[in-house]
């Protein structure tokens, strides 16, 4: 590849957030699209709760929920969907737990030792690749994130989780929902927040149940104290109300008004069909310009199961490669720092508890044209801190 010039491109991304949550607001969006937010009244008014309803209505249409499947709003955005049911339910059997990334760490952590289930086994891989989904053991339940937030590596799909399971598929799907095909018949627990793909507000859980996830809730009850925040059932019967319009506890109508907008927005693109495809046009700008760049590439080295949301890269240039840890690391920051400075490009550093790189959401809030504005920024960026290195050697 030829040298990269040291000269700022011209063209700025149009919105340069590039968070990997939350994520960007869905094109367009102004503040003027909460201006009919139900603020000052109560959530269990009659108008209020109507627009709980359509939101959870909407996530019904778009993401294609069975209608037998339960859809409620919780508290504590993704984290907290995850763990109220965890906490209701695991026990009953063994627990497969798989982890390749920091969320999924993250649940094992709770299953092990908040928790401290005894039946436990962990299916671990390093960043970048995936566990070996055939030792799962579906006589178990099985806890898993279809898409590695901080990995950049999904699932490709569910033709690995048999249809006459006896445990349950507990998914974290927060950064999946909307932009990848969820086979709802695999999975009995579904969670997400709106911060992630649609560009929406956190704080907000999204829990979704399969009828076989209501009966465990309703026939198996826990050795352990459950705060408020957790419980789904009252005298052995699922709340129903938590997923008809009810909430646990208050949430916030300009939430709830943003949530709406942007999955009317959805609608507009040609709902989930379209998300995905703007998503999946998003990660081959990317990929395009991996390709032709010989300075960065995936984090994830097998292609099939490589993110068109969280995108996560490591930079493989020989001189920086000969860097320490500590100097790689630096060298990231540097040119993330650039680009804030420049106002190109926002959040964009890696996790951190993931390998040194970078990490971009191309979910389908974001623009394609404002990502391929982005990779002749990072390219300049690249090439400002390459110089810099060289002139300090």
């Amino acid at each position: 590849m030829a040298d990269m010039p040291l000269t700022a491109p011209a063209v700025k991304p149009a919105n340069p957030n590039f968070s990997s949550g939350p994520c960007a607001k869905r094109p367009g969006w102004t503040t003027d699209a909460l201006k009919s937010a139900l603020v000052g009244r109560s959530h269990r008014a009659k108008p209020a709760k109507a627009r709980i309803e359509k939101a959870i209505a909407l996530t019904r249409e778009l993401l294609e929920v069975p209608a037998d499947y339960r859809i409620g709003i919780v508290p504590a955005s993704d984290t907290g969907a995850v763990e109220m049911f965890l906490w209701s339910a695991l026990g009953a059997r063994g627990v497969d737990m798989l982890a390749w990334e920091s969320f999924g760490e993250g649940w094992v952590t709770d299953v092990q030792k908040q928790l401290k289930l005894d039946n436990v086994r962990v299916l671990k891989a390093d960043y970048g690749y995936l566990p070996d989904l055939k030792q799962v053991n579906f006589d178990n339940d099985v806890v898993f994130t279809w898409n590695g937030t901080t990995s950049g590596v999904r699932v490709p799909n569910a033709d690995w989780i048999p249809a006459d399971r006896k445990g349950l598929t507990i998914c974290d799907a927060t950064s999946a929902a909307f932009a990848q095909n969820l086979d709802f018949k695999k999975l009995d627990v579904v969670t997400f927040s709106w911060q992630k793909a649609l560009g929406g507000e956190a704080a907000h859980g999204v829990l979704i149940l399969s009828p076989r996830a209501v009966e465990r809730l309703e026939t198996y009850k826990p050795d352990r104290p459950l705060p408020k925040l957790f419980r789904l059932t009252k005298g052995g019967k699922l709340m129903e109300d938590i997923f008809e319009g009810a909430t646990i506890n208050t949430v916030s109508m300009l939430c709830i008004e943003d949530a709406v907008d942007a999955m009317e927005w959805g609608r507009s693109v040609g709902g989930l069909k379209g998300m995905q495809a703007r998503a999946d046009a998003n990660f081959k700008v990317l990929a395009d310009w991996v390709a032709k760049t010989d300075w960065i590439d995936f984090l994830a080295q097998i292609p099939e199961p490589r993110s068109n949301t969280s995108v996560c890269f490591t930079i493989v240039d020989p001189a920086v490669k000969l860097l320490d840890a500590d100097g790689q690391a630096a060298f990231a920051k540097a040119i993330v720092s650039r680009l804030d400075k420049a106002g190109a490009a926002y959040d964009i550093g890696g996790y951190r508890d993931a390998p040194t790189g970078l990490r971009i959401w191309a979910g389908s809030t974001v623009e394609a044209a404002n990502l391929k504005a982005l990779t002749e920024w990072l390219d300049w960026a690249f090439a400002t801190e390459k110089a810099a290195l060289k002139a300090t050697a």
